[in-house]
């Protein structure tokens, strides 16, 4: 396990070291409810007075209840700011104009609410001289579960290094409510949804094989594929030279 009272002060002056390159008076990242966003939230409150989360709901019934409320109480108990941009209406004009144009798939569908959730954070950040802080573990990024160009997205990200089990032991460390550490992982990009189910495989496997080497021939294959065919989300824009 690692030393999480080394790993607080080194990610708080890797905070502060962003902000400072960058000039940025703040920080703002999506606060969705989820563990990953409560860590970014605390670790940047704690580097930065000037954090700020945004929950924005789109569509899901959880974005507007038990996602919300672990977002505002994460908030209170570290003392971040708040604000709530409610994304599906928004949503729902987006999906009507491209509908006039094309036929969309259902990841197409599924891809719009991340990707209008990084706009939202980036137009405030771009108002407020703020940074937008990364929300993606590890174990995510290998297994290419994010949307490219939305929740990918990010001017800097506090968490990148750590897989799904070590965020929770870092929550456990910093005294989070056990019901959002411990919180079944979803996106709540639709009813029902968990990342498990998505991925076909459970993030204790895929953390045994980043941390030890360790997969079952069966695991190895979901980890091999996934991690294959989401190779282009990690890499830099081809440009012609």
């Amino acid at each position: 396990m690692r030393n999480y009272e080394i790993e607080l002060e080194n990610r708080k002056k890797f905070i502060r070291d962003k902000l400072a390159e960058a000039h940025a008076e703040g920080i703002v990242f999506g606060n969705s409810g989820g563990k990953d966003s409560a860590l970014v939230g605390i670790l940047c409150r704690a580097a930065c007075e000037n954090t700020v989360g945004i929950i924005m709901p789109c569509a899901s019934s959880r974005n507007y209840g038990s996602d919300a409320s672990d977002a505002m109480e994460i908030a209170e108990l570290y003392g971040f700011a708040n604000r709530t941009v409610d994304l599906t209406p928004v949503r729902d004009l987006h999906e009507a104009a491209l509908a006039e144009v094309t036929e969309l798939s259902d990841q197409a569908l599924t891809n719009i609410a991340p990707r209008l959730r990084m706009t939202t954070l980036y137009a405030i950040a771009a108002s407020e001289n703020r940074l937008v802080a990364g929300t993606s573990n590890r174990s995510e990024i290998y297994m290419g579960y994010f949307t490219k160009w939305g929740d990918g997205a990010s001017d800097f990200n506090p968490i990148a290094d750590l897989t799904a089990t070590e965020v929770v032991e870092f929550l456990d460390y910093l005294g989070a409510p056990a019901h959002i550490a411990h919180k079944v992982p979803s996106a709540g990009l639709f009813e029902g949804q968990t990342d498990e189910a998505d991925m076909g495989i459970s993030y204790e496997n895929i953390d045994r094989f980043l941390l030890t080497g360790e997969a079952s021939e069966e695991n190895l294959a979901i980890l091999e594929r996934s991690h294959r065919r989401s190779e282009h989300k990690r890499k830099s824009i081809s440009t012609y030279k």
